[in-house]
């Protein structure tokens, strides 16, 4: 979990899949790592400590928004990543700023949720089993001591302690042949129960209105009737099926939401993708109405207000802001002076160098050239990666981006593909014996060789 991981082992973590931009990963890794020293404090000292949202500056295809994805997996908090562009004035078109902050306790919630069932599935794996056996069992087997279809105690009836006996040796064996999944394609009929659901329109719109359809569907299944419906299902699927239901039942929604709310107000972050986008001035007609107004809704949310879910009222205060942009048209100073003072750390991350796109080709888990390996062993094809090749493409990839438009390590996906685009058409009709391939310097030139030296057709294909 990252809250007991040091500043030095969150850089070492994203440098697993990320090359360079060290200076955006060291105060990403203070961030979190001061949300750990805050929650060490007492009560009236954390209400004073606001988290100091960073903002990243950088061209396109640099690691911005990959820092992002891994981050979000990094942590152990809700994390939301939202592209700024969908967001604009209310009543104009776009969505509500303050929406961002409900799909985040929406995250958080079914994080939360996700947590108890797991803590609950040894339970819900157990009742679920045992709901299987019942339906495995023969009806006449069901003789007890209480009278089914009257429902009332009978207390006369005579214990026969022998067919006991039988009725527990046979929930045992099926318990274990359960267990064990040799009855996994055995079916069974079981009786489903369905809500009967009326068709919601969405005819609202502005603040805190968005998903008011969904919430009038909910108050309205409580009052419709139930149907039932029987379906036969293999004993493998009625397994995964009932889990889910037994999960359902020994969870309290109630609390599940307490600890979301808490956990968003507390650990709450937020990736604002594309900042750039919505600097500068407003031209007043056209797509750029409503920048300025963008910036504005925003404010109150970054600095902290009281946002309306369906969950119950959530704060911002303390919900961790981290916004990104290409500014290779705006400059930060365009946005609003009131923004900029919302995000008090800036980082600049580097163009990428040559030297860069070998190590991205080479070094992260992810790493292109093992993507395409182990996606061509699928088909029996070995492909051997040359470290001349390796050289070649880092050289390429930087002289188009020089030449044209710079659009960072995106470039090394574009070559890879066309480089590689006949191997990976004609790979499961390769004959064994030629299926290992060395992808050396010169492979490579014969692929992009034409491709590179033609400049008004290397803008369309590399």
């Amino acid at each position: 979990m990252v809250e007991s991981m040091t500043p030095r082992e969150i850089v070492m973590e994203l440098d697993k899949y990320i090359i360079g931009q060290n200076d955006a990963k060291k105060s990403v890794a203070i961030a979190l790592r001061n949300r750990t020293r805050r929650k060490k404090l007492d009560e009236e000292m954390q209400e004073e400590i606001a988290p100091k949202n960073i903002i990243m500056i950088g061209p396109t295809g640099v690691g911005k928004t990959e820092i992002a994805r891994r981050l979000s997996r990094l942590v152990n908090a809700p994390f939301i990543k939202v592209e700024i562009t969908k967001y604009t004035e209310v009543g104009y078109v776009g969505r509500d700023v303050e929406s961002m902050i409900r799909d985040l306790t929406s995250i958080s919630v079914n994080m939360v949720k996700n947590e108890y069932g797991e803590f609950y599935g040894d339970r819900a794996k157990k009742n679920a089993e045992e709901r299987i056996v019942n339906l495995l069992m023969p009806a006449m087997m069901f003789h007890d001591s209480n009278d089914r279809s009257t429902g009332f105690q009978v207390d006369d009836v005579p214990v026969d302690h022998e067919e006991e006996t039988i009725k527990e040796d046979m929930r045992d064996q099926y318990r274990k042949d359960i267990a064990e999944g040799r009855l996994d394609e055995l079916e069974i009929e079981y009786e489903s129960e369905s809500q009967v659901t009326m068709p919601v329109m969405s005819v609202f719109g502005g603040s805190g209105l968005e998903d008011i359809d969904i919430q009038l569907q909910a108050m309205l299944g409580d009052i419709m009737p139930k149907k039932s419906k029987k379906q036969k299902i293999t004993v493998k699927e009625a397994r995964r099926i009932f889990v889910t239901e037994e999960k359902e039942k020994l969870i309290d929604m109630e609390k599940v939401t307490r600890d979301a709310l808490r956990r968003v107000e507390e650990m709450g972050i937020v990736f604002v993708d594309e900042i750039d986008k919505i600097a500068g001035q407003d031209s007043g007609a056209g797509p750029d109405v409503s920048r300025q107004g963008v910036q504005r809704d925003l404010l109150p949310i970054v600095e902290g207000t009281t946002v309306s879910t369906k969950f119950g009222p959530v704060q911002t205060n303390h919900v961790l802001f981290i916004a990104a942009g290409a500014f290779n048209v705006a400059k930060p100073s365009d946005l609003i002076p009131e923004l900029q003072g919302r995000f008090p750390i800036r980082v600049e991350l580097d163009s990428l160098s040559e030297d860069d796109f070998k190590k991205i080709l080479t070094v992260p888990k992810n790493s292109l050239t093992r993507q395409y390996r182990e996606m061509l062993r699928t088909d029996g094809v070995e492909l051997d990666f040359k470290d001349d090749a390796i050289e070649e493409i880092a050289r390429i990839a930087r002289q188009i981006n020089e030449e044209h438009e710079n659009i960072g390590a995106r470039r090394l996906h574009t070559i890879m593909e066309k480089m590689l685009e006949d191997i990976l058409f004609d790979a499961p009709d390769i004959p064994v014996g030629k299926n290992n391939i060395n992808v050396d310097a010169g492979f490579v030139r014969g692929k992009l060789e034409d491709a590179v030296k033609d400049k008004d057709l290397s803008r369309y294909i590399l």
